[in-house]
């Protein structure tokens, strides 16, 4: 059955849930680039909460017209409006009082979301509607998801996808440097709520499946793991699509092999092991790349202490020190430096010697600021320059002393 599920073979509403899902990931992914490098991330949580009030309003709106409340794009709308109220709120107490954005945030995220518990308590009491499966808002379901209601939530994620890719420029801007947007004659307060509109669209379309209080993980999880593995913001917006995408599609289609899970949980779930295999194994910021970098650093500096003590003829203790100087033919077995061994300590110490020269002349200063002492200062320096200090040092260039 999971085979099928992830094949796409337990009927057309699944397929149609697991696409949309992978479609709301992938949008909610690249939105939620533009807040991480905003550092905003936060206002995606208070957008989140101040949508629940908004569903039981809708709720008991369409109750009182008549109908039986469960309308999907109903409640989307309702949610709609009331996240814009929140965000609203928000700027408005950061921009007239003394309060800082995430103090604002959190005031209106209580609020409006002890509010909504408030109105679903109340919905509950009702005889009137159908309230059964209105709290899977809080934390998202499938199980039973009309046709209606997939397409919807398809349609409304590959929209918002689109409406992000068409604005990313002018967000990229603003998100790493407003100031300069602000000079070309970009308003920046308006792209700012344009992008706030984006995520509350990924947001509202996401309840359905992921729910309020775990959608703000499908819009920050993707964009934390795409940083392990690219500067580049375009490449950072794909990549947390990309992880978007396969974790919206991996958890419907786990929930799909197994009704009785949640599919917001398995979701989430699926993001974070993609943060987990970045955090692990990104090549430049993983945690592998940095021990290995660390102990590449050490057996540096092992290695050029051990050279400087052959040099100034001094004893070395460091059984790691005298095991790569022996693996490298630089010492024997006795202790006693090999030819290569005193060639190399040679040039170890001149190195040195050059540094501490190097130091003083106001001529090297920006090659100073290059310089951590392991590096060959031939990588640095042009032969013209190491002649000059060669010469600073009294010595035909390239002699040791």
């Amino acid at each position: 059955m999971l085979l099928d599920a992830f094949t796409l073979g337990l009927g057309y509403n699944a397929t149609l849930v697991t696409l949309g899902s992978a479609l709301l990931g992938g949008a909610a992914g690249v939105c939620g680039t533009f807040l991480f490098l905003r550092k905003r991330a936060l206002v995606s949580d208070a957008i989140s909460h101040a949508t629940l009030p908004g569903v039981a309003l809708a709720f008991l709106v369409m109750v009182a017209l008549g109908g039986d409340g469960r309308n999907l794009i109903g409640l989307m709308a309702g949610s709609a409006l009331s996240a814009v109220l929140g965000l609203w709120l928000v700027q408005k107490l950061t921009r007239h009082t003394r309060l800082a954005e995430d103090a604002a945030i959190g005031a209106i995220l209580s609020v409006f979301f002890g509010f909504g518990i408030v109105l679903l308590t109340v919905i509950q009491t009702m005889e009137a509607g159908k309230q059964a499966g209105l709290e899977s808002f809080l934390l998202g379901a499938t199980a039973g998801m009309l046709k209606s209601e997939g397409l919807t939530i398809a349609i409304g994620g590959a929209v918002s996808l689109l409406a992000v890719l068409l604005l990313r420029r002018p967000m990229t801007m603003v998100a790493f440097d407003p100031e300069y947007a602000s000079a070309t004659g970009m308003n920046v307060s308006r792209i700012d709520m344009l992008t706030m509109m984006l995520v509350m669209a990924v947001t509202v379309v996401g309840l359905k499946i992921v729910g309020l209080i775990l959608i703000v993980a499908l819009l920050i999880i993707p964009p934390v793991a795409a940083r392990f593995w690219s500067d580049n913001s375009d490449t950072v917006a794909l990549l947390s699509g990309a992880i978007g995408a396969v974790a919206g599609y991996t958890g419907a289609a786990l929930s799909a092999s197994a009704p009785s899970m949640p599919t917001g949980a398995l979701i989430v779930l699926s993001a974070a092991l993609l943060f987990t295999l970045s955090l692990i194994l990104s090549p430049r910021r993983g945690l592998v790349a940095a021990a290995l970098r660390q102990l590449k650093y050490r057996d540096q500096v092992h290695m050029r202490q051990g050279l400087l003590a052959i040099a100034l003829q001094q004893p070395i203790y460091e059984r790691l020190t005298l095991n790569m100087l022996g693996k490298q033919g630089l010492l024997r077995a006795d202790g006693v430096p090999t030819d290569l061994g005193r060639a190399r300590a040679a040039k170890a110490l001149l190195d040195e010697e050059r540094w501490r020269a190097l130091r003083t002349l106001p001529q090297f200063e920006a090659a100073a600021a290059r310089y951590d002492g392991l590096t060959d200062l031939e990588q640095i320096l042009t032969p013209d320059q190491l002649t000059e200090i060669d010469a600073h040092l009294n010595r035909p260039h390239g002699v040791p002393a």
